[in-house]
């Protein structure tokens, strides 16, 4: 029941405006005994000029990078482990909890309005704080009110905390393309890892194919005299060690089959018949220049930029919270006791007035919570700049990588050429009657060795390729994501 009509006698009368005024005023500047002090983040963001970083217009790589690699086998992973990775779902769930909680903090901006409908069945005592006839009497009481409530955000601490907000938000969908990154780099990889594989296979089964051959002329020839026995188990020791590398060289390739199949999202069976071409991916020119400073497009500095950037909006909410909350509230409805009389313009009730909430004596809390705040945004801007750093090492070592995988290439195929034209006279000597088919067979082991290294060769340059694009961003578009940092730490 609403007891406001009848304890009026008793409590105060409506105040003036210009006394609540007057209040507001008097209670703002008591708000002032709250200092904040001193305290202030002391990191300091790292100037990508520093480590010799400049701008740049080369755009390298596209987003779907791995198309330049001509491969649909490859093109059909990637497209698989983008809808059915769980780690990158992981990551866009969280960047929806972040798109929440961004609308949370941005509906505190907003008025709030509200409304309730109640009815009670009461009975007061006669023997009570009212007399007869109230007293011993029993009443139902109807109230409907609409409420509203609207937060005057002066010291901006509503507006801090959206900030906020927003940069955890940001944060969010860089780290869901960084996860983008990663995982399409992992799946090309272990695609071209297991490519490698597959090529050493048959170069193992060629390999042991010419050393059953050179097992059996040896023995042939220690039969008839021409060699001895050492020179026949020399000969049969090596077949069993080929078989030892075909296992292992079979083994690993279940084992990459495996990865993959987890990195799409499916189960070992998805990717037991993959048999991928190494000979068929071509290695893709890279361009001609390649600066450093192409990391500015990382998913992971503009995560980690976003994140001093939420760090900084906190510093600034904690500030805020040294003043006064100042709130306006109004309702206005209706409240009967009798429900004839429930919508007459007598049961109308209504109220409007400001409440004021500020901080005198908190035992040292708010600064206790300001200076945790400062050291967030210290270990926001310290975590920033370890990433750049670290970028910049990887990107560095990516490009120096792939040229040193590049020129051992050049010089393996040189090798080669000539084993192979040592190969070839070896066997036209034989044809001609000049020779035998044991120095055939020797002059191919050489041949067969530097095919072996061409393999390992071509699968490290494509994975070095890989490596390249992740270390310079994998195609994300940074642009007009990345916060001005060092204007918002001012």
């Amino acid at each position: 029941m609403n007891l406001k009509p009848l304890l009026h006698p008793f409590g105060s009368r409506p105040r003036p405006a210009w006394r609540l005024a007057a209040l507001a005023g008097v209670l703002a500047l008591l708000g002032g005994c709250a200092s904040s002090g001193s305290s202030e983040p002391q990191a300091h963001m790292m100037d990508g000029r520093q480590l010799g970083l400049q701008a740049t217009d080369v755009a390298f790589p596209t987003q779907d990078w791995w198309t330049r690699f001509g491969d649909a086998e490859l093109d059909r992973l990637e497209q698989q482990a983008l809808t059915g990775s769980p780690d990158l779902q992981q990551a866009q769930a969280r960047e929806r909890e972040a798109q929440a909680a961004a609308g949370v903090a941005h509906s505190a901006l907003l008025p709030h309005v509200g409304a309730a409908l109640s009815t009670t069945r009461e009975r007061f005592s006669a023997n009570g704080y009212f007399p007869p006839p109230i007293g011993g009497s029993t009443f139902t009481e109807d109230q409907l009110t609409l409420n509203a409530s609207y937060e005057l955000d002066f010291f901006g601490r509503n507006r801090a905390r959206l900030r906020a907000a927003v940069g955890q938000q940001r944060a969010a969908e860089a780290q869901v393309q960084a996860a983008r990154v990663m995982l399409t780099s992992d799946v090309a990889a272990s695609y071209f890892r297991l490519a490698g594989l597959v090529a050493q296979e048959q170069v193992l089964q060629a390999s042991l194919q010419q050393r059953r051959s050179i097992a059996r002329l040896v023995g042939e020839r220690a039969r008839a005299g021409l060699d001895n026995t050492l020179q026949q188990r020399q000969a049969q020791a090596q077949i069993p060690q080929l078989r030892v590398d075909l296992d292992a060289n079979l083994q690993a390739q279940q084992q990459a089959r495996h990865a993959l199949a987890a990195l799409i999202g499916a189960g070992p069976r998805a990717t037991a018949g993959l048999h991928p071409r190494l000979a068929a991916v071509p290695l893709p020119r890279l361009p001609a220049r390649l600066p450093l400073s192409l990391i500015g497009r990382r998913p992971d500095i503009v995560a980690a930029r976003w994140q001093v950037q939420s760090a900084l909006a906190s510093v600034a909410e904690a500030k805020a919270r040294f003043y006064p909350d100042i709130n306006l509230s109004a309702f206005i409805g209706f409240d009967s006791i009798s429900l004839s009389n429930f919508l007459n313009t007598g049961s109308r009730e209504f109220g409007v007035g400001p409440a004021i909430d500020l901080p005198i004596f908190e035992g040292g809390a708010l600064r206790a919570n300001l200076r945790a705040h400062d050291a967030q945004a210290d270990e926001a801007i310290d975590a920033y700049n370890a990433t750049l750093v670290g970028a910049v090492r990887e990107a560095a070592d990516a490009i120096s990588q792939r040229r040193s995988t590049q020129a051992q290439i050049q010089a393996q195929a040189r090798a080669l050429k000539l084993a192979s034209q040592a190969h070839r006279l070896a066997g036209q000597r034989y044809a001609a009657g000049l020779g035998n088919e044991l120095v055939v067979l020797q002059t191919q082991e050489p041949v067969l060795q530097l095919r072996q290294l061409g393999v390992r060769l071509k699968t490290q340059a494509l994975v070095d390729d890989v490596a390249l694009i992740r270390a310079l961003g994998g195609g994300y578009d940074a642009s007009g994501a990345a916060p001005n940092v060092a204007a918002q730490a001012r």
